[in-house]
């Protein structure tokens, strides 16, 4: 393994690689297009194998649907009334890994209350099913030490339930039924994926876009066109393999090839609320069947975050908005059942996401393996993998997938994947990390909060955010203005997370631009300084990047005034984006071919 950080310098080194593969001898086994969890897992799938490989991101990694997903890792009860047993237990399987092996200090068990409105009929029938979930995911999901990685569910009487959840309406439930999934930070998630991709001989490039998918005279896939956003530079690139997993742009990506076939993607948003942790009174979180979706109330530091919509996007795929009648609606779901009602003032923050929507069939001319119902793997022309659907808790599943068939048959057989036991960054050590952490809170004044903070989010790397306090002690203290959040952690999110904007640091790396009021542009000052002074910003660029944020915080405000996804999008579309993204060659008269 090398150096697991990603910088400015590895971003280069990634370039530098993609420039080079257009020498005799020297084309990648793989490209990956798209750095969201999919892309991410499927350079990590690659790279563990021993594949010469580099993975592209037009945006931040994680900027699209990946870091604006309800954050849970969850098997999926609602696949039960399905009667999909195979999809509960592939994913089941799959939470467990991540708690168990792959991830335990970014993935945390989290207890969920599942409220009944009868007593008899309803429990026999919701306890069945989440008996059988719980079944599902002990038959073949017992952890590495033996045991069962979350509790068993139980049933909770009117009086169980107001002491476990006080801040439920009285009228609300007869009871619950409580039983655990898990959460996570998907946007670290995704970052570390890429950081432990790279660590095994990945490179990674962001603010990187693809612009035309290249193909030799007898059609067959042999490479790519990419301009660095960063330089504005454009260049040809050369794979064995080219593998598109862009969530909801999988329709424009596959375009960029000049061909017709490929999978049918449609854009759904779901948006969420986040209010003050003292705002509801409760220990756990909920599971709330409404008319159009299922909601959640889900406790996230200190924080609810409650979620979420599914309706139907058809503006911009870039930016979706939550509107004021996203926002009364969750609102107005979570208080048919609080005792205390929310209102708008309580909204901290909202952000806003578009789930991938994989569509039955494919377009004609296209060869596909639909290797699960959630997700499906597709080569429209021979080099050209495309992989659509899917969900968070699975991307390990679908790299593999994606990895097995762009290899072929006999070849993913004789190289098979290995992420199975690959651990994420921070996992390898946890334990020590944790012991050692009592004493970290002593040396730097870090409170129990505090660390469990800096574990959650770092795990074993927590030494690393340790040796840039001792390097420069102010360091180790709260930013001024977003006081979850040590100064350090700006500092790290720079030099070993690949962080090259002050929306990275703000949206990405931290969650502060939710957490605290109008996107948290009280802390701008102090991580604009900080970023300026990593990054080698003038005061003219530090003017520019400041300047653009607000402009984004500003246009997220405006659009949440606004009643329909149209008017909503054309006010975050006004608002520019940092490193504006380049227009594809999608002109087939244009379509350069190579030999």
């Amino acid at each position: 393994m090398t150096d697991e950080s990603l910088t400015r310098a590895t971003r280069d080194s990634a370039i530098q690689r993609l420039v080079d593969s257009t020498q005799p001898g020297r084309e990648l086994d793989v490209l990956v297009i798209g750095g969201g969890i999919t892309g991410a897992g499927i350079a990590l799938d690659a790279a563990t194998r021993g594949l010469d490989t580099v993975v592209v991101e037009a945006q931040d990694w994680a900027a699209g649907s990946s870091s604006r997903a309800s954050k849970l890792i969850h098997g999926g009860l609602r696949y039960l009334q399905m009667l999909d047993f195979k999809l509960v237990h592939e994913a089941l399987t799959e939470r467990d890994l991540l708690l168990n092996a792959v991830a335990p200090h970014l993935v945390r068990p989290l207890p969920f209350l599942y409220p009944l409105r009868h007593h008899v009929w309803e429990r026999a029938f919701v306890g069945a099913g989440i008996a059988l979930y719980d079944f599902l995911a002990t038959v073949t999901t017992k952890s590495v030490k033996g045991k069962r990685s979350v509790p068993w569910h139980r049933h909770l009487s009117r009086k169980q339930l107001a002491e476990r959840f006080p801040g439920l309406a009285h009228d609300a439930a007869v009871g619950a039924i409580e039983y655990w999934d898990a959460n996570v930070d998907d946007a670290r998630y995704v970052v570390n994926v890429i950081r432990t991709a790279h660590a095994h001989g990945a490179h990674a490039a962001s603010r990187t876009q693809v612009v035309e998918i290249t193909q030799t005279k007898k059609g067959v896939v042999n490479g790519a066109i990419l301009i660095d956003l960063e330089t504005g530079t454009t260049f040809p690139v050369r794979a064995k393999a080219v593998i598109n997993s862009t969530g909801v742009w999988t329709g424009e990506t596959q375009a960029l090839a000049h061909e017709s076939g490929g999978l049918k993607v449609l854009a759904s948003k779901g948006i969420h609320i986040v209010v003050p942790r003292e705002r509801i009174s409760g220990e756990a979180g909920l599971i709330l069947q409404t008319s159009k979706s299922v909601l959640f109330v889900i406790p996230w530091s200190r924080y609810w975050v409650i979620g979420t919509t599914d309706t139907p996007w058809k503006e911009n795929l870039l930016n979706p908005a939550a509107t004021a009648d996203d926002i009364d609606y969750v609102i107005a779901e979570a208080n048919a059942v609080l005792a205390n009602p929310i209102d708008r003032s309580d909204v901290i923050g909202t952000w806003a996401g578009l789930r991938p929507l994989l569509q039955p069939g494919t377009m004609e001319g296209t060869n596909s393996a639909k290797v699960s119902r959630e997700h499906t793997v597709a080569s429209p022309i021979p080099g050209l993998t495309v992989i659509a659907g899917g969900k968070f808790t699975t991307y390990r599943v679908m790299a593999k997938d994606a990895v097995d068939f762009a290899l072929g048959k006999d070849a993913a057989k004789a190289n098979p994947s290995t992420t199975a036991s690959v651990a994420l960054i921070g996992a390898n050590g946890l334990d020590e990390a944790r012991d050692n952490a009592p004493a970290l809170g002593e040396r730097f004044g870090w409170s129990e909060q505090m660390i469990d903070h800096l574990l959650h989010r770092y795990g074993a790397k927590i030494s690393e955010i340790a040796a840039i306090a001792d390097a420069e002690p102010i360091m180790s203290q709260p930013l001024e203005h977003a006081s979850a959040y040590l100064r350090a952690e700006i500092v790290y999110a720079i030099t070993h997370e690949g962080a090259l904007h002050l929306e990275d640091l703000m949206v990405r790396r931290t969650r502060m631009n939710y957490e605290y009021l109008n996107e948290a542009v009280a802390a701008v000052p102090e991580v604009a300084e900080t970023a300026a002074k990593l990054l080698g910003w003038d005061e003219q660029t530090t003017a520019h990047e400041v300047a653009v944020y607000h402009q984004m915080a500003d246009a997220v405000a405006a659009a949440a005034r606004t009643r329909d996804d149209e008017s909503a999008s054309d006010v975050r579309e006004a608002a520019p984006q940092i490193v504006p993204l380049a227009s594809p060659a999608t002109d087939d008269t244009q379509q350069p071919q190579h030999p």
